[in-house]
């Protein structure tokens, strides 16, 4: 494209909204035109974030402000549930290319997302029915093509791309049982969002680790259906989730009963070619020191794969940083291919550590 892209961000001043700016300051292509929020409208980002300041001093509009209402390349809806769905077809009509966060755009037909919109307790009447089936899944390791031709899309559940990711190349080579997998998930306290919770309240959350949503999980959906296409079979999968007391992260340790002999030079084999192509995906041995400090603040995932033969299980390790793959670094890769930029422009960077 001549010139860069502008950029507008819906719900600009969420954890969200901060980590697409974070990374669009330092994306060569892309301009940030527009910051769209509910609270702090009037202020500049750097006054709510000031560690933004002198990088990014643009004013937070409300949603009905003329400058927000103009026309732009991509529009980044970080935004809870039902906000996308609303605004989207505006956004649509008007030129724009679309990349939501939440769950309204992640399923291609409304009974899929009914059955997710139920899991959460929410309304399953969709605002916008006649978009689903227009909208990808914004996992571009598994969906790049259609991404490239795509004006629409939804980008993944954060624990949903940690065991997709994990467990999609096992799948697809028909290692595992699909009955037998089971996903043990524990995450970071920042996957809760920024607004204030009494269980995410310091003295309640410290030294505190606990599973939720025993009764079923919404990413469930998103990992059954895409592991489902992957292995041409349905897959079922037993998913607990956990969070801890850090601030962000996800390890995913993945289960799956081993359906021939395999070791773990042969699953290692598997997975790096099933992922030759995808720069973000970091395939590596049981030996491997890795955690989810390895992966804070990036793009990557990193897989440690393990073979258990005494009990004929493949055991995945799977860590991204929730906020970035399991969110902003991923909706920032998805507009790079939507756009034919190079995937990993403003993306191809170590984290910090420790």
């Amino acid at each position: 494209m001549n010139g860069k892209i502008r950029v507008k961000v819906v719900g600009a001043t969420g954890y969200g909204g901060l980590g697409i700016i974070e990374l669009l300051l330092r994306h060569p292509q892309a301009q940030i035109a527009a910051l769209v929020a509910r609270e702090a409208v009037g202020q500049r980002i750097s006054d709510v974030y000031p560690h933004l300041a002198g990088f990014c001093d643009l004013p937070i509009l409300a949603a009905d402000d003329p400058v927000a209402q103009g026309a732009f390349d991509v529009v980044f809806f970080s935004t809870p549930d039902r906000v996308g769905m609303a605004d989207a077809k505006a956004e649509l009509a008007k030129g724009a290319k679309v990349i939501d966060y939440s769950g309204d755009f992640r399923f291609t037909t409304l009974a899929a997302y009914q059955d997710y919109a139920t899991r959460l307790g929410k309304d399953p009447n969709h605002l916008s029915p006649e978009l689903l089936g227009t909208n990808v899944y914004g996992m571009p390791e598994l969906h790049r093509a259609e991404i490239a031709r795509a004006n629409l899309v939804g980008n993944p559940g954060c624990f949903a791309t940690s065991c997709i990711l994990g467990l999609a190349p096992a799948v697809k080579a028909h290692l595992v049982a699909p009955q037998s997998i089971i996903c043990d998930c524990k995450s970071g306290v920042s996957g809760a969002g920024k607004k204030a919770k009494q269980t995410f309240h310091y003295p309640e959350r410290c030294e505190q680790i606990n599973a939720y949503r025993l009764s079923g999980h919404q990413h469930v959906c998103e990992v059954e259906r895409e592991l489902s296409l992957q292995g041409g079979e349905d897959v079922r999968v037993t998913f607990t989730a956990q969070v801890l007391p850090i601030s962000r992260g996800i390890l995913s340790t993945l289960y799956g009963d081993l359906t021939r002999d395999a070791s773990e030079e042969d699953v290692l084999a598997i997975y790096r070619e099933y992922y030759r192509e995808s720069g973000f995906i970091r395939v590596l041995p049981s030996t491997a020191a890795v955690g989810t400090m390895s992966v804070r603040g990036t793009n990557f995932c990193d897989i440690v794969v393990s073979v258990d033969a005494r009990t004929r299980k493949l055991r995945i390790v799977s860590i991204i940083d929730n906020l970035m793959k399991g969110q902003a670094s991923q909706a920032l890769q998805n507009m790079n291919v939507m756009f034919g930029f190079a995937e990993k422009t403003g993306l191809d960077q170590p984290g910090m550590y420790p």
